[in-house]
This record gives C-alpha cells, sequence and structure tokens, in this order.
C-alpha cells in the first residue's frame, strides 16, 4: 500500500473539487492511462504494464464533501482502493491532502511487471503528489488536457 500526505497552498474548497473527479486523475497519476466515467459512482480505469493490458471498474464508496473520498474495484484484472482525506491548514488558506492507494492482483502470485508495478507504488505516489502539487498550485489542472479529450469527433 502507498499512502503519502503532502500541504497545497490552496484553499480546501478547490483541492477536493480537483481531486475528486477520477477522471482528471491521469493529469497526475503517471500510471494510469484513462479513466472513464461510467455514472456518478462509477468509473473504468485503463493502463499498461509490461506490454499487457489492465482494466478494472471501481464505485466510490465515500463522497463526504471537503473531508474524504474514497473507491474499491468491484472488477477487473487489477485490484485498486483508495482514499484521499482533506485537512483545512491555516484557517482553510491551505490544504493537507492525504492520499492512499493500494494494488493487489485477484488471484495468485502477480507477474514480475505487475508485481514491480505494484512495488513501486509508494515512490510513484509521491511523484505523483508532487507532480499534483506544481500543476494544482500554479493554475494549470484545468488547462491539461487528456487523450479522450484530444481525440478528434467526427460525424
Amino acid at each position: 500500500m502507498a499512502h503519502e500526505r503532502i500541504e497545497i497552498d490552496l484553499p480546501l474548497a478547490k483541492v477536493y473539487e480537483l481531486l475528486s473527479n477520477p477522471v482528471e486523475f491521469p493529469k497526475f497519476l503517471e500510471r494510469i492511462d484513462k479513466v472513464e466515467r461510467v455514472n456518478s459512482q462509477t468509473f473504468e480505469y485503463k493502463t499498461n504494464i509490461g506490454g499487457e493490458e489492465f482494466q478494472w471498474t471501481t464505485n466510490l464508496i465515500d463522497n463526504l464533501r471537503n473531508t474524504r473520498f474514497a473507491w474499491i474495484t468491484i472488477n477487473g484484472n487489477l485490484n485498486q482502493t483508495g482514499t484521499i482525506r482533506f485537512t483545512p491548514l491555516d484557517n482553510g488558506e491551505r490544504t493537507r491532502v492525504e492520499f492512499s492507494l493500494d494494488y493487489r492482483t485477484f488471484f495468485g502470485e502477480p507477474s514480475e511487471e505487475l508485481g514491480q508495478f505494484i512495488e513501486d507504488s509508494p515512490a510513484q505516489l509521491k511523484k505523483d503528489l508532487a507532480r499534483f502539487k506544481e500543476i494544482a498550485e500554479n493554475g494549470t489542472f484545468k488547462e491539461i488536457k487528456l487523450e479522450s479529450e484530444e481525440e478528434e469527433v467526427t460525424a
């Protein structure tokens, strides 16, 4: 399990807004390729690990505005759970974010590449949260285009 804490120089409501939509996770979670919304509670994730495509579907299990955001995997070939906790600092001018992310296989031992992916999760989460802090604080989070947003739609 990866667990990291970071302080963001933005008000809690703004940080919560940026982190409470899994579709935006690929902007800063480097190892997640794509997240699509199925409905208000369900999201489909995709990534590639060692040349193998992994897909999993999560359901939100906790969405307490400006306090906590959590999800669990309901199906797929990779099991991911996550929790994000938000704490106001300095009379609400800054925010502490505690992000926990856990990956597991559903059955048996993981492949070497998947095992390395899981083992590297703590260091990767630290790097990913530093990226989130950078793009959130410099105001470019909303400007970053995701692959799905860049695809041209033709009729």
